[in-house]
């Protein structure tokens, strides 16, 4: 089979993988386009981490083609550097400088010096992570401690308020891990982000679409209670399976108020034994911090009035393909990846251990608690039932 001829991508070729990744689509998708694999623009994309690098632009204040053609001319014609100046509007000074950098009035000609230039601004700002390797090494260490890098930023905000020398934005970390030419951050500290990636993906990014079945009887998510939308009443929970391998799976539950996280160890996935499991473990639990659940249209609750039955706690389902009406349960199966990557052997973990990784969970401070953890709110509403 002959081997095709190298492609060399332009800038406006570039351009439209870079749209096309924003949108969510796959590499293989994008390099459909242009009739390539995709390892061909894997290659680009990965080149910046899957960031998107700002369009250069020239200064408003730097010297223009025009201009530099104006000096070009001038210096051949012999005139000095103070008529140059007042010819173009400018300050002596940057006309003596531009010459003198682009080789000297017998060598200065426009086009190089106008590329000169242009290579010349080619200087990323340093990164503050590499300014400041105390802050670097507090941020590696927090991410071995598998804080989020929002966790980070906003952990840091609070703990050193009037220090804007020890604050760092989420996004600088993001950036540090993913564009290893920063030099700021190792690329073995990917490993500690909830997702493993090598390269940033858009947040459009297909997610989970396989139809899991009719359940005789469900009760919509239409049907639930306004109070339980805006999560201003505790003791409502989202519920879904986490599975490995070899047919193993745990169920994980999260309450919404909170966002405190309940693991659950189950033996297999057939509707008895998960809804047995669950029903064993929501007897653990006040009846004031468990009222609802809301789970997916998987066939593992299709015996959902017995739960309700044996625990008086009301059973909802997503419309089907829509796990983002659990949006806090399905974040929280991604944080579980770090845990138990695809392809675990699930079974291995006693509920014990199930219940150690959950208990790291709802110890790291959140965003959206105002950067207070689960367990400090979840604790907070365990003190008032008593």
């Amino acid at each position: 089979m002959k081997q095709r001829p190298r492609i060399y991508y332009t800038q406006t070729q570039k351009a439209l993988m870079w749209e096309r990744w924003k949108k969510g689509e796959s590499l293989q998708q994008i390099a459909q386009l242009f009739d390539r694999n995709h390892g061909s623009v894997r290659g680009i994309l990965a080149e910046t981490g899957g960031i998107r690098p700002p369009e250069r632009c020239r200064s408003r204040l730097a010297l223009t083609f025009a201009e530099r053609e104006e000096i070009s001319r001038a210096v051949v014609a012999g005139q000095s550097i103070r008529s140059i100046a007042i010819l173009l509007g400018r300050a002596p000074s940057t006309i003596s400088r531009e010459i003198n950098r682009n080789g000297g009035a017998g060598c200065y000609r426009a086009t190089h010096a106008d590329q000169a230039a242009w290579d010349r601004a080619l200087r990323p700002k340093t990164c503050k992570l590499v300014a400041n390797r105390k802050l670097a090494n507090l941020v590696a260490g927090k991410l071995q401690c598998q804080w989020s890098p929002q966790q980070i930023a906003g952990w840091l905000k609070h703990a050193y308020a009037d220090d804007e020398n020890s604050q760092v934005s989420h996004e600088t970390v993001y950036r540090s891990l993913f564009i290893q030419a920063r030099g700021a951050l190792k690329k073995e500290l990917l490993q500690h982000l909830r997702r493993t990636r090598a390269m940033r993906r858009s947040r459009h990014h297909t997610q989970k679409t396989e139809n899991h079945g009719k359940i005789v009887g469900a009760v919509s998510i239409s049907e639930r209670p306004a109070a339980v939308e805006d999560r201003a009443v505790p003791g409502h929970w989202e519920g879904d399976l986490l599975f490995g391998c070899i047919n193993t799976q745990i169920a994980t539950l999260v309450e919404r108020h909170t966002r405190y996280v309940m693991l659950v160890k189950v033996a297999g996935k057939d509707t008895e034994t998960v809804v047995n499991a669950l029903i064993k473990n929501a007897r653990k639990m006040p009846q004031e911090l468990y009222k609802s659940l809301t789970w997916d249209r998987g066939h593992e609750m299709a015996d959902h009035k017995r739960f309700t039955l044996a625990t008086d706690i009301s059973v909802y389902f997503c419309d089907p393909h829509s796990p983002w009406q659990r949006g806090s349960n399905e974040n929280t199966n991604g944080l579980l990846r770090q845990y138990f990557p695809k392809g675990i052997d699930i079974s291995n973990y006693t509920q014990a251990q199930l219940n150690a990784v959950a208990r790291k969970l709802n110890e790291r401070p959140r965003k959206t608690l105002d950067y207070e953890t689960p367990a400090e709110r979840f604790s907070q509403l365990v003190a008032s039932t008593g």
